[in-house]
């Protein structure tokens, strides 16, 4: 594992690492849309530019597939793996 893997991440990259979205492409667009709620610390804020970065331990809040699903980041990973290793990367909240 090459050092600072899962120290941040960047928002679009993440979101494909975790296969919520096929295409990093998408999961950009997604972003620049403002549809994901990002709560680090105790302090919520909009996630807007694909470049924000997520960290081990934020939890993000959006709407997919028709459905509100709420994320706790658990690792950044280092590449888009299978369905399995992405599934590593997050845990269900609430």
């Amino acid at each position: 594992m090459s050092e600072g893997a899962d120290e941040a991440c960047r928002a679009d990259v993440w979101l494909w690492r975790a296969r919520f979205f096929k295409t990093r492409s998408l999961a950009c667009r997604f972003v620049e849309e403002g549809r994901i709620r990002l709560t680090r610390g105790g302090v919520e804020s909009r996630v807007d530019k694909p470049s924000r970065t997520l960290k081990a331990g934020d939890v993000l809040v959006f709407g997919f597939g028709g459905r509100l699903v709420s994320v706790r980041v658990l690792a950044s990973g280092e590449r888009r793996g299978s369905a399995r290793e992405a599934r590593e990367l997050y845990e269900a909240v609430g």
